[in-house]
């Protein structure tokens, strides 16, 4: 950590990303070090390819993120956020590949070690969590702006504390920053209390496509640019429906098929991947090319839809 610190603080000009579709940690932690580097007197662009869901809008801070490219940059450092490999950030990766030094700040554990310097601990309840600390070292004030990004980030990766991720760390973290002014139940309502109504006929519309497989121990969710185009939503309205496919009685893993973009003769779609806690979904994931956590997973690929749900429903002949 002393070195990645020592990189930052002799930086002027920092490009700070995470991945697309963002998650609460993703955005978490984007937001709490773009202010933290600011008060370092860093210049900082912050930057997401995608939207930033509805959901996280409220997060003071939110509007340091920035959806294009500049023309031009004298960015000398990058810190990519969350991201188990560098081509998660999209389009920007090129840019990113001609820069002088890559930070990589992640807790997955296929991440894929990228980067000049790393800070990756698959222990870390969420990669807020490895910022927070970073931040506490730097003597960086958690002002309330970045606890509550922070809180949030934590919040949201740990399930509200229900997932295997959840560790002490986490408690007492989310606790130091309501002291620090966030309100919980007002980050709670705005996470998990208000959606859209295209939001809710979208989950009708997920929750209606969902097989399970003959052993029944698989389950699968898919939703398509039409679907988003009937109820007009976007792929950031789908965070947590997998969880309704995961939940199903007997299912060990869940996958939901989101298709993001089209292709000539094949589309493009993200696989996620949830496990009961009983099966690797990360090992599947990265047979795939993707990766992520024990119980959380995930990975693209150009395929039919036809085909790629044949290929996911083979997976549960090993459950």
């Amino acid at each position: 950590m002393d070195t990645v610190i020592d990189r930052l603080i002799k930086s002027q000009s920092i490009f700070l990303a995470t991945h697309v579709n963002p998650d609460g940690d993703a955005i978490g932690s984007l937001i709490s070090l773009g202010l933290g580097l600011q008060q370092y007197g860093k210049r900082v662009y912050t930057y997401n390819e995608s939207p930033i869901p509805a959901v996280y809008r409220f997060l003071p801070g939110v509007s340091l993120v920035k959806q294009t490219l500049p023309q031009s940059h004298d960015w000398d450092t990058a810190v990519i956020l969350d991201c188990g490999d560098l081509e998660r950030i999209g389009t920007a990766v090129d840019c990113v590949r001609g820069l002088p030094q890559i930070i990589n700040i992640d807790h997955h554990v296929t991440n894929t070690a990228f980067g000049h310097y790393r800070l990756v601990d698959s222990a870390a309840s969420s990669s807020v969590e490895i910022v927070y600390r970073l931040l506490k070292r730097m003597n960086v004030e958690i002002d309330e702006a970045i606890a509550n990004a922070i809180y949030t980030g934590i919040l949201t990766d740990t399930g509200s504390f229900r997932f295997a991720n959840t560790n002490s760390a986490a408690y007492a973290i989310c606790s130091e920053m309501v002291q620090c002014g966030v309100d919980p139940y007002t980050v709670a309502q705005h996470v998990y209390g208000t959606y859209s109504l295209g939001r809710i006929k979208l989950l009708n519309m997920a929750l209606d496509s969902i097989e399970i497989s003959t052993n029944g121990k698989l389950s699968l969710m898919a939703l398509t640019r039409e679907m988003f185009a009937e109820t007009d939503t976007n792929p950031e309205d789908v965070d947590g429906m997998i969880n309704y496919a995961k939940r199903i009685e007997d299912v060990r893993v869940a996958a939901l098929i989101l298709e993001n973009a089209r292709g000539t003769a094949q589309k493009r779609f993200h696989v996620s991947l949830r496990s009961d806690g009983t099966v690797d979904v990360a090992e599947i994931a990265a047979s795939f090319g993707g990766g992520g956590h024990f119980s959380a997973a995930g990975f693209g690929v150009e395929s039919s839809l036809k085909d790629l749900k044949n290929t996911i429903n083979s997976i549960a002949e090993k459950l």
